[in-house]
């Protein structure tokens, strides 16, 4: 699926410049599925921190918050 430039998040013409949007490929975490619970509690605590990381370095993404916690929660049977 391609993002098209009406999907991306709205910004005043200052902000694009100054932010790079991240539209992806996202890392996937359905690799680590099987592993005990814990450990994927663990996997989606390090998804959160490297998000939020990036957007506290001035990245946006492409992909809305509530999306993201939705795809790395099902991607990690969580």
């Amino acid at each position: 699926m391609s993002l098209r430039p009406q999907d991306l998040p709205r910004q005043s013409a200052r902000a694009a410049q100054a932010a790079p949007v991240i539209v992806g490929p996202w890392p996937t975490y359905a690799a680590f599925k099987d592993l005990p619970e814990q450990k994927r509690w663990l996997m989606y605590s390090g998804a959160k921190a490297h998000r939020e990381m990036l957007e506290q370095a001035g990245f946006v993404m492409a992909e809305n918050y509530d999306d993201f916690v939705r795809r790395v929660t099902g991607e990690l049977d969580l």
